[in-house]
């Protein structure tokens, strides 16, 4: 996460769950930086740096920024916000989720403030992960959002957010279609992480600017080489393959 993101949006809003976040961040805070060290599975000079943001997360001298402008991350960086029109900021916050482990569930423009956390830490004072804490809370939240939508949610997630939902209702209750992006060798596909975190990013941005109303033409999507691979694809998994 960026302390000074250097990204300007039209402007903020408050997170859903904005006072699960400080509660949450409040626990962490009682938490020396050895303890977060263990836990969060990091080095001293990491443990140190949350340890300070956690100290500071209530602290109204601390910024708070838009999550699509404070995550940095592979996927952030090739979905570039920082080249979105007030009018393509406008159409992300009421299509794009962005799942927190901290926040629950963000829209783009939500004003959060640095943080590190994993799924399977058991929060003091909570009594439990965010994996087991979020996800009667979150599914609710997003079947309703998409419901609101076309019916539709494209997972451009990593496999461990669906944890943080009732993925079994969801699948259920509204379509579900999962790219997969994957480099051809020979006769066999492989999956290498970082193009995958690209092609993410490059995917969500091109929804985001495009703004498909069918969702068959997501199949149309190329990056880099990567097309799609109706060969290789099932149902509503599908593949795209570089080679």
């Amino acid at each position: 996460m960026s302390e000074a993101p250097d990204i300007a949006t039209p402007r903020v809003s408050v997170p859903r769950f904005d006072d699960t976040a400080r509660s949450l961040a409040a626990h962490l805070a009682t938490l020396p930086a050895d303890e977060l060290a263990r836990l969060l599975r990091v080095n001293r000079t990491l443990a140190a740096e949350n340890h300070r943001r956690y100290t500071l997360f209530h602290d109204a001298g601390v910024p708070a920024a838009a999550a699509l402008a404070a995550y940095s991350g592979i996927v952030f960086r090739y979905l570039d916000p920082g080249s979105f029109s007030a009018a393509d900021f406008e159409y992300a916050q009421q299509h794009l989720h962005i799942t927190s482990f901290l926040y629950g569930l963000l829209r783009p423009l939500d004003a959060i403030r640095p943080y590190r956390l994993e799924g399977d830490v058991v929060i003091p004072g909570g009594g439990q992960a965010p994996f087991d804490f979020w996800p009667a809370r979150l599914t609710p939240v997003l079947l309703d959002a998409v419901r609101r939508d076309d019916n539709v949610l494209v997972n451009l997630a990593s496999g461990e957010m669906k944890r943080l939902f009732d993925w079994r209702r969801l699948a259920r209750e509204v379509r579900i279609i999962t790219p997969e992006f994957r480099v051809r060798e020979g006769e066999r596909l492989r999956t290498v992480v970082v193009y995958t975190k690209m092609c993410r990013g490059a995917m969500a941005r091109s929804i985001l600017r495009n703004r498909p109303e069918d969702p068959e033409q997501l199949k149309a999507f190329e990056w880099e080489g990567f097309r799609y691979d109706p060969a290789a694809s099932r149902g509503d998994r599908w593949v795209f393959t570089l080679g």
